[in-house]
């Protein structure tokens, strides 16, 4: 129990009836000091994030204090988020995994590009991508609230495949389609 009251279960249960669009926030390592190539990819679904402002374009997400998608946002200011779709659940739930070493299996059969301007993979197939640029980082509680000025937002053409499909949701602790 917090000292203000409220435990951290029944602050789960009553945040959890928030139904909350899932994202990939993606970045890619920063190039070695000796100029050696860029380091890995990295990816991590994401629940908690938001549009923050219109002009400019800013978008926030929050990250577990110390995971490795913190610890490389706090060296590596470009990154990137693919808005993942209904059928885009097994995407969402690798990248949920806790403790893995390396993301590089993980990316190897997903259908993805390079953002010009992020350097991060952009997921084929999803809703929308956006790369950004971190703007401010900012501690709360046992997360970091990360606000990226958007460099560039695109949405696939109405004739895509799935240009129409739902949003994958997260609601009471699971993944689900819309409707």
């Amino acid at each position: 129990m917090h000292p203000d009251g409220v435990s951290n279960d029944d602050f789960r249960a009553a945040m959890s009836r928030l139904a909350a669009g899932v994202v990939l926030v993606t970045a890619r390592e920063p190039e070695l000091a000796d100029g050696g190539p860029a380091g890995e990819d990295v990816g991590m679904t994401a629940t908690a994030f938001m549009s923050v402002s219109l002009d400019p374009p800013l978008v926030m997400v929050s990250l577990r204090e110390g995971s490795r998608m913190d610890d490389l946002l706090a060296e590596q200011p470009l990154w990137a988020v693919s808005v993942l779709g209904e059928n885009q659940r097994q995407i969402a739930g690798r990248f949920a995994m806790k403790g893995r070493i390396s993301d590089r299996l993980l990316f190897a059969d997903i259908p993805s590009v390079r953002g010009e301007l992020s350097g991060a993979l952009l997921v084929g197939g999803a809703l929308a991508t956006l790369e950004c640029r971190t703007e401010q980082s900012v501690r709360a509680g046992d997360h970091t609230l990360v606000i990226g000025r958007v460099l560039s937002a695109s949405v696939p053409s109405a004739s895509a495949p799935d240009a129409d499909g739902g949003p994958l949701m997260y609601f009471r602790g699971r993944y689900r389609q819309l409707g």
